[in-house]
């Protein structure tokens, strides 16, 4: 009881509010709606996923043991995650210092679109930093994981 009373008392980012960055800060919640294929290349094994809220969805990148641990239908929570680019791809995962842990099955609200994978960012230009913001929609909907019809 004490986790499910920890989440409650944090503040989550919801998934329309994420943009890239090199930074391990993104704490959310969220459901796995699909699985891609686990892929295994030398001694590491990651597969994609589409996740969502009930705001937008996003892909989520899942390494090792992760791989095998979640399905479709999981309610993940993750904290210290990251969202940058991996193999020209624009994903959300948890990264060396980030974490994922089932919290719950089935019973969540959540959207498909907008995918923020399938944005392209473009440098702030009101900013000197690194912050990005969305420039245009390169696809409504996930190219990876294309909807039902």
């Amino acid at each position: 009881m004490q986790q499910q009373s920890e989440l409650v008392s944090m503040i989550l980012l919801k998934l329309k509010d994420i943009a890239p960055a090199a930074e391990n800060n993104i704490e959310t919640k969220f459901i796995i709606l699909e699985k891609g294929k686990i892929s295994a290349e030398a001694q590491n094994k990651s597969c994609l996923a589409l996740v969502a809220d009930e705001t937008a969805a996003v892909h989520f990148q899942l390494w090792g043991d992760e791989c095998d641990a979640f399905e479709a239908g999981h309610i993940i929570h993750l904290t210290h995650g990251i969202f940058s680019y991996r193999r020209n791809n624009l994903v959300l995962r948890a990264g060396k210092r980030g974490k994922v842990e089932k919290i719950g099955e089935f019973t969540m609200s959540f959207v498909e679109t907008p995918n923020m994978s399938e944005i392209q960012w473009i440098p702030d230009p009101s900013s000197n930093s690194n912050k990005r913001i969305p420039g245009h929609l390169i696809s409504p909907h996930s190219r990876v994981f294309p909807p039902i019809l």
